[in-house]
């Protein structure tokens, strides 16, 4: 079904905004959508700025009151409270399309991290409960077999949604949960900022290095595998004359590191071909090199773990301020993680280039968010437009990026404006299928990756494994097209 836009300030029905519970067969009346509320003066001001779209006869689209729930694991469904003009004009967006459509929409917790991809199998074996969800997932094997079993609604024959938007190829992640021309998982917006590489500057000006000078060799395309080598051996000393070093170079949960080695030399574990078939890439040149190196500097800079310590203690060692430089995802110094009460200044760039790639990268892994297949065509295209029109920024605001959470985190300024603006940008973030892959357990692979790993033989060790499951995932994608 086809939809045009109408002209600025059509009048459309409106509708009592006021919290209502979910009622009716099937539905758990506990569960309360927030209704939105807009006066009538901000509700007409803005339908002179807004377009409203309409059906083929040219009448406002109007989804009679229907109720939408986005469910996730962390959100409380209440309207995100206004902290500045960005989200002050969003939520009068948001609130203006909600009466102009006829509709109501929250984000709530209603399964947790772990349960979510069993909880959507069930729920789409079961039939659905009588409410209208858009589903939000995370990388999991379940997750990915329940959409190659047909679970998910595909996506793109909703001709409400189009992943050529700017939206969409901000992060690009539809292209990884998609089949041929079926896609079946969506995210919208900046991707999230990913692995980094997080320093203490009163560590690195002890040692004589001056902190800025990693990010102007960021800025300048210098920051390489090979600086970073460099500036590990100026860091890591014996301080008290006892023959031990005392200070190291660098800590991290070495799953982390190796993943980011990897990307950052163009290297991969399973790539996609141009026939749209998963491709084996454990053994890659590019990829190779990247193990090996990263083995490197286990060896030189991070083989310093107490006997009997604990998988996570590398946390403690920067916090405690024996290590110039952690390894870690960029939310860990946002807050309410553990890196937000740091007593020392703390710089963060992006992980070095390889000798293979032009520039630093970083992977983009972000949730996505499925349709279930329990709903017919009308249903599926009312909630996805419900959802597009809720995705959208608000005019003035198309291009603006939100790094509130990182201002307010433990980063500098040139941290937030360099360096995870950076990460966010499509030439410098890249997607990888491994979260397509049923029973290929990249984890497993990576935390196996420690000082002394000898690579060679590792990867005579899972190579006939894990080109088996590659082929396995080819065959369950080929039946599911």
């Amino acid at each position: 079904m086809k939809r045009k836009v109408f002209k600025k300030g059509t009048a459309v029905a409106s509708a009592i905004f006021m919290a209502a519970s979910l009622t009716g067969c099937g539905k758990d009346s506990s569960i309360t959508i927030p209704k939105a509320e807009i006066s009538q003066e901000k509700y007409d001001e803005l339908s002179n700025v807004y377009d409203i779209i309409c059906d083929d006869e040219g009448n406002p689209i109007d989804l009679g009151g229907m109720e939408i729930i986005i469910r996730d694991w962390w959100s409380s469904g209440e309207p995100d409270e206004s902290t500045n003009d960005y989200t002050e004009a969003r939520a009068e967006y948001r609130a203006w399309i909600q009466k102009a459509y006829n509709f109501s929409i929250a984000q709530i917790a209603i399964s947790d991290w772990e349960s979510t991809p069993s909880d959507f199998v069930e729920f789409v074996s079961s039939g659905g409960d009588g409410r209208n969800y858009l589903w939000v997932m995370r990388e999991d094997d379940l997750t990915v077999t329940a959409m190659m079993q047909g679970m998910a609604y595909d996506l793109n024959t909703l001709d409400c949604l189009s992943f050529s938007d700017t939206k969409f190829q901000r992060n690009k992640l539809h292209e990884i949960y998609s089949i041929n021309n079926s896609i079946y998982g969506m995210y919208v917006g900046y991707s999230e900022p990913r692995t980094g590489v997080y320093f203490n500057k009163d560590v690195l000006e002890a040692a004589g290095i001056d902190p800025e000078s990693i990010y102007d060799m960021q800025q300048d395309g210098t920051w390489t595998w090979d600086e970073f080598d460099r500036l590990m051996g100026i860091v890591q000393r014996d301080t008290d004359g006892d023959g031990l070093d005392d200070v190291y170079g660098v800590t991290t949960n070495e799953g982390v590191m190796t993943k980011a080695a990897v990307y950052s030399n163009g290297g991969d574990f399973v790539g996609k071909d141009e026939n749209g078939q998963f491709t084996y890439r454990l053994e890659d040149p590019e990829t190779m090199e990247a193990l090996k190196w990263v083995v490197e500097m286990y060896d030189k800079y991070d083989d310093h773990d107490p006997e009997g310590a604990n998988w996570d203690y590398y946390k403690d060692e920067f916090l405690n301020g024996q290590v110039a430089f952690l390894v870690e995802d960029e939310y860990a110094g946002t807050p309410g993680n553990y890196l937000y009460d740091a007593e020392f200044d703390i710089g963060f760039v992006m992980f070095p280039q390889g000798p293979q790639a032009e520039k630093c990268v970083n992977c983009w892994s972000n949730n996505p968010v499925f349709i279930p297949n329990v709903y017919d065509e009308d249903t599926a295209w009312k909630i996805a437009f419900a959802y597009n029109l809720y995705t959208n920024e608000p005019a003035g605001y198309e291009d603006y990026v939100d790094l509130s959470a990182a201002r307010a985190g433990v980063f500098d300024s040139r941290a937030v404006d360099e360096t995870i603006t950076m990460m966010m940008q499509n030439e410098h973030g890249l997607i990888s299928y491994t979260a397509m892959m049923p029973n290929v357990n990249v984890s497993e692979f990576l935390w196996a990756v420690n000082p002394g790993t000898d690579i060679e033989g590792m990867i005579k060790e899972y190579s006939e494994a894990f080109r088996a499951l590659v082929t396995d995932a080819n065959s369950m994608q080929n039946a599911a097209d």
